[in-house]
């Protein structure tokens, strides 16, 4: 059982995303994007980190997800979990490699170049690699 600690979590940046499969988000996120459980209440909730970014995944158990809604929950909105990575292009091969596919093409910028991905339940991901 999960035993909210404020402590616990305040050095993060937390982003909710709901999910469609919560155990599915967890995959995707550590598999593919180095991410990190840190709470496990699938099929409801779960919460995975990497570096200082908290993102609560919420299925449609989940109080987050019943909060939210019903016409804004039908669809991911535009907004964007924003990932820096080393090096873009070896990180672009490794997950098409896993069989993922990007929503774009890279796109250069003087900030960088950054391409678009989604996880399972349709919620954009951005890879970025600054210039």
């Amino acid at each position: 059982m999960y035993a909210w600690r404020y402590d616990r979590v305040r050095p993060f940046a937390s982003v909710r995303y709901l999910v469609d499969d919560v155990q599915a988000a967890i995959d995707f996120y550590t598999t593919h994007l180095g991410f990190t459980v840190n709470t496990s209440a699938a099929p409801a909730f779960a919460d995975v980190t990497r570096g200082p970014l908290r993102l609560l995944l919420s299925g449609a158990a989940s109080s987050g997800a019943r909060a939210t809604p019903a016409d804004i929950a039908a669809s991911p909105g535009r907004n964007r979990i924003h990932l820096i990575v080393d090096d873009l292009d070896a990180e672009i091969a490794r997950l098409r490699e896993a069989g993922l596919s990007f929503l774009s093409d890279v796109v250069s910028g003087p900030g960088g170049r950054q391409i678009l991905l989604t996880d399972p339940a349709g919620n954009l991901i951005e890879l970025f690699q600054p210039a």
